[in-house]
């Protein structure tokens, strides 16, 4: 980059810190710029004026201010200083010891950041960037080096710093003091550990609880998502489309609904319970309410999203394999056993973590089916939003329950080891799959077939329970008033008037998904596009950092979430932007691994083109490697706005009266007993989300290779 190219970038970064520490309104509320606030008597906002003056004059006089040391000095000590004036004072004056003879009385009560404060850090994390990447980093490309400081700035402050914040929260007293002790007497509470259950002797701590479910939830999950993948890709059954439809379906199913069909059926007054108590005499009582309950819902949800991680590794494994050991002599069954079982150890380990995982921070179907049966997830709420708010009681469970789900990472890599699994080479491939056995063919069959019916009659539910009368006492009167108490709406003069009750919530819930879903798909496609395509110090660290927040569970992200942003500097809680931040940050990982494996597909060479004609990063990004990587894109988008749309562990303890959530709304319906109206709003959600789906689908289109499309429009000749 030239002298002249280097000064007018530093000017723009240096002009834009001036225009937030002399015109914006610096904290929420108003009340003026920092200059202002500086003059009334906020003198520690003053060294932030300073610097901003002091980075234009650099730019402006020096020939490169990024290679000057004086411009590592003033970007420097812009950020320390902006984050210390921010997180240094609390509600109550000065935070940190020894502050108070640096500090004036006016800071006591000092509001939130505004957009002064907000643009300011972008300002200085740009000038950060730029100054980096005019001292080697990321070889000097510019676009490269603003995204990695970009993108580890705001994992920095959205991941990593709730996280730190939840820890420290789990230390604090009832009396608001730091201490050892609180968080001591929490963790060894004996209603967390206790096995009496183990021993028939009365019940179990709800850590062991959370592990007991999440142990058998994710092994029959497992167990049975092998069950489907084995009998679409290994043998000749003719319900494979029905198998394939079916695992679609939970990952647009709002979480509560398979919780209110199972209770709709085999609850105390249920269709099937009142079936069998005419015909059987079978006396109805509340079996469902507990550990049956619950693990029936989560593997009915969780089994169709182990069959598609499960089917792609079958998929992928190289028959000739297999086609080896069969000429070799070997049997059906002792094939299966010695090829094709050890090749599905990763896909079978993967699996059942996410299982597990998923159950651990499941809280949709606890909260309806788990009557006494109490689990991390619905403790933990019930500790924020009970009648005796305790966040470093529910700090501490967090903090269990992450150690549980990194607890199952480390578990999974030992299993998996390091050995190779590759079969997948650069040789060709002319070999026959195998088939399964036929004494393991006929037991999948004994597993799906059950699973098929009992699937099909909770979305017969789902389908009709909306639209009929009472659907939980047979009363099968088509209606559509359900719908209507929710969506009710009268057009007048005015225009239309929205009267339903649930219009805010699916209002804000398509706002929020239309906003976080491109977000998280395009940070997501740039974080893979940096791992995959740029060499710099500290990528590994990176990588891990990108991942976090998806191995974290979504209650432990709520929790957090509120223990770091409900006080200022940083004070969103209860503003649409802090479900917006939520979303971004906890499904960037799915993005990131889309982009990744799509990139692996394509040649460096195509972009070095570009890039030897002159095409800088982001040029590069958006004209060569944007149209070759759609499918990524559809992935990452599709997946970030049915999650956003759905999810509820997260965003339970983040909605508010004014931004409510459509999966909030619904729990607050099945709190009240409102099953008919819980399932006539999920059934339009689920309609709305395949609707979204299918316009993502048409406003992407297709990726398109070589000349194919070009000649099927001509005619043969």
């Amino acid at each position: 980059m030239s002298g002249v190219d280097a000064r007018r970038i530093g000017l723009v970064w240096s002009g834009l810190l001036l225009l937030a520490v002399l015109l914006l309104p610096w904290f929420k509320g108003g009340g003026g710029s920092a200059l202002t606030q500086a003059l009334e008597g906020r003198v520690w906002l003053m060294p932030l004026v300073a610097i901003g003056g002091g980075l234009a004059l650099l730019s402006a006089m020096a020939r490169d201010w990024r290679i000057h040391p004086a411009g590592a000095v003033l970007v420097g000590a812009g950020l320390v200083w902006l984050i210390l004036q921010g997180f240094a004072i609390g509600l109550r004056g000065p935070a940190i010891a020894g502050l108070e003879t640096l500090l004036p009385a006016s800071a006591a009560g000092q509001p939130g950041f505004g957009w002064g404060a907000w643009i300011a850090g972008i300002a200085l994390i740009g000038a950060l960037a730029d100054l980096l990447a005019g001292r080697g980093f990321c070889r000097g490309e510019r676009f490269a080096a603003l995204s990695i400081v970009g993108i580890v700035a705001a994992l920095s402050l959205f991941v990593f710093f709730p996280i730190l914040r939840l820890v420290a929260t789990a230390f604090v007293a009832a009396d608001g003091t730091v201490s050892l002790a609180p968080f001591a007497a929490r963790l060894t509470a004996p209603e967390l550990w206790a096995t009496r259950c183990l021993t028939g002797a009365g019940r179990c701590g709800v850590v062991i609880n959370s592990v007991i479910l999440g142990v058998l939830s994710a092994t029959l999950a497992t167990a049975l998502g092998l069950a489907l993948a084995l009998l679409v890709a290994r043998t000749d059954f003719r319900l494979k489309r029905l198998l394939r439809a079916l695992s679609i379906l939970p990952i647009i199913t709002p979480p509560f609904v398979v919780g209110v069909a199972i209770i709709v059926l085999f609850g105390r007054t249920g269709i099937v319970t009142v079936e069998l108590a005419e015909l059987m005499g079978v006396r109805p009582t509340r079996w469902i309410y507990g550990l049956p309950g619950i693990l029936m819902a989560q593997v009915l949800a969780f089994a169709p999203v182990t069959f598609l991680v499960i089917l792609s590794a079958l998929e992928a494994i190289n028959p000739t394999l297999e086609e080896a050991s069969t000429t070799l002599g070997a049997r059906p069954v002792t094939t299966f056993r010695r090829v094709t079982w050890p090749l599905l150890r990763p896909a079978l380990a993967a699996a059942f973590l996410l299982a597990f995982i998923e159950s651990l921070s499941d809280f949709g179907n606890p909260i309806v089916l788990g009557g006494s049966y109490d689990v991390l997830s619905t403790r933990i709420f019930f500790a924020v939003v009970g009648a005796q708010y305790d966040l470093g009681h529910a700090a501490t469970l967090s903090l269990i329950l992450l150690a549980l789900t990194v607890g199952a990472f480390w578990v999974q890599q030992r299993w998996v080891g390091r050995a190779s699994y590759v079969t997948v080479t650069g040789k060709s491939d002319a070999g026959l799959t195998a088939a399964v056995p036929p004494l393991v063919k006929w037991a999948a069959i004994a597993a799906v077939v059950p699973f098929v019916v009992f699937t099909t009659g909770i979305y017969a539910i789902v389908l009709v329970g909306g639209f009929v009368g009472d659907i939980a006492r047979m009363d099968l009167t088509p209606t559509v008033a359900h719908v209507w108490t929710a969506f009710s709406f009268e057009i007048t003069d005015r225009g239309v008037q929205l009267f339903g009750s649930a219009w805010n919530s699916m209002i804000t819930t398509l706002w929020v998904s239309a906003l976080s879903a491109p977000l998280t798909m395009g940070i997501g496609i740039l974080t893979a596009w940096l791992i995959t395509r740029q060499d710099f110090t500290g990528k590994r660290l990176f990588e891990f950092g990108t991942l976090l927040s998806f191995a974290v569970p979504g209650t432990v992200v709520g929790v957090s979430y509120i223990a770091a942003f409900n006080v200022p500097p940083i004070d969103i809680t209860g503003t649409l932007w802090i479900l917006v931040i939520c979303f971004v940050f906890r499904n960037m990982a799915v993005g990131m691994r889309a982009g990744v494996a799509a990139l692996a597909q394509i040649d460096r060479s195509m972009e070095e083109a570009s890039q030897t004609m002159g095409a800088g990063g982001g040029r590069v990004m958006v004209d060569v490697v944007l149209p070759l990587i759609k499918p990524a894109i559809f992935t990452a988008l599709v997946y970030a706005f049915v999650t956003a749309m759905t999810a509820v562990s997260a965003v339970i303890f983040l909605v508010s009266a004014r931004h409510n959530m459509a999966t909030a709304y619904i729990m607050g319906r099945v709190e009240n007993g409102e099953f008919a109206l819980a399932i006539a709003y999920s059934t339009v959600l689920m309609l709305v989300m395949m609707a979204c789906i299918g316009l993502m689908n048409l406003g992407i289109g297709r990726r398109k290779l070589g000349r194919r499309s070009a000649l099927s429009k001509g005619k043969a000749t």
